[in-house]
């Protein structure tokens, strides 16, 4: 018992240390992503119809809204951001919503929704923008893949994702502001595919905004992996009716982050608290294999067969608790 005070000095040190590191490096180079000038989108209103006409139509007007902010982004001098968006104005590329300000927001179905018993929300973390989109096209294309015919993933950029080192990644600030978002996309889908079993896939800071729009979330399952804690001490915390799953891979270096909250003064309030694969938050644990933070989705992984059962309704292989 005597050196546990000890341990928790040094994961507030250590943690304080982090934040002093974060605000320290120089931000220099290239503008950053949200000065990237893009038009105002069109106005499409919320999901109100998943049939494949209307469907259609919202992809066919949001595909003209990337296009016409990849040309602003070409006129900016912007290269990486003006090819990220012609890969993603291609053809057969099915964007619900995209607006191109403000380090871009947008909404990708990978499937087909108009026809999904099961629909997973892929929620991404720190680091993700219109520049690193890629990443999050690929993470969805596989489990898509996985999950086989009458499924769609939701690949969901619905807010400014904090840089993987910073002040913001260390906060729930941007967690709060994304939450909203969330939980009303969640919402649409479930009022145009009320039948759909709808699951939330919440990788690192994703897990954040996840718990964040828990309580009454119209999702069947809330899954928070490679997680840096999520604000909350509890399952109980969350108030939601969703399964709880969380797992962690083995060579993720998440685990060796400090789980715990702390006023740094002139700050904030940083850390996320529990870690969700404790055994005191509460959540069913799922085995994750042996891969790393970015690893999770990767074809013929241990997470990713575990991940496409969770979302299916089935018990993934390995589960503890």
């Amino acid at each position: 018992m005597a050196d546990r005070p000890r341990r928790s000095r040094l994961r507030r040190t250590l943690l304080a240390a982090l934040v002093t590191f974060a605000v320290a490096v120089p931000v220099s180079g290239a503008a950053r992503p949200d000065a990237v000038p893009a038009p105002a989108p069109t106005v499409l209103g919320p999901l109100r119809d998943a049939s494949p006409a209307a469907l259609e139509e919202r992809y066919a007007v949001s595909r003209s809204d990337i296009r016409a902010a990849g040309r602003a982004a070409d006129a900016h001098g912007d290269r990486t951001r003006a090819d990220s968006l012609r890969a993603m104005a291609a053809a057969g590329r099915q964007f619900l919503s995209f607006d191109g300000r403000d380090g871009g927001r947008s909404v990708e179905v990978v499937g087909e929704l108009s026809s999904a018993r099961r629909i997973a929300v892929l929620v991404p973390g720190a680091g993700v923008g219109l520049d690193a989109y890629g990443r999050l096209r690929r993470d969805a294309t596989a489990l898509r893949e996985e999950l086989g015919e009458g499924t769609a993933v939701l690949a969901w950029l619905g807010y400014r994702s904090p840089a993987t080192v910073s002040p913001a990644a260390l906060t729930t600030g941007r967690a709060e502001e994304a939450a909203p978002g969330l939980r009303a996309l969640v919402d649409e889908v479930r009022a145009v595919r009320p039948a759909a079993r709808i699951s939330l896939l919440c990788p690192s800071y994703g897990s954040v905004i996840c718990a964040r729009s828990a309580s009454g979330t119209a999702a069947d399952a809330l899954v928070l992996y490679g997680s840096p804690g999520v604000g909350a001490e509890s399952m109980a915390a969350l108030r939601t009716g969703a399964r709880v799953w969380a797992g962690r891979g083995g060579d993720d270096w998440i685990a060796h982050v400090p789980h715990v909250r702390a006023r740094v003064p002139f700050v904030a309030t940083v850390g996320f608290g529990t870690d969700p694969v404790a055994e005191e938050f509460g959540a069913e644990v799922f085995d994750a294999g042996d891969g790393g933070h970015s690893d999770y989705l990767l074809p013929g992984s241990r997470s990713l067969t575990n991940l496409a059962r969770i979302v299916a309704g089935a018990e993934p292989l390995g589960a503890s608790r």
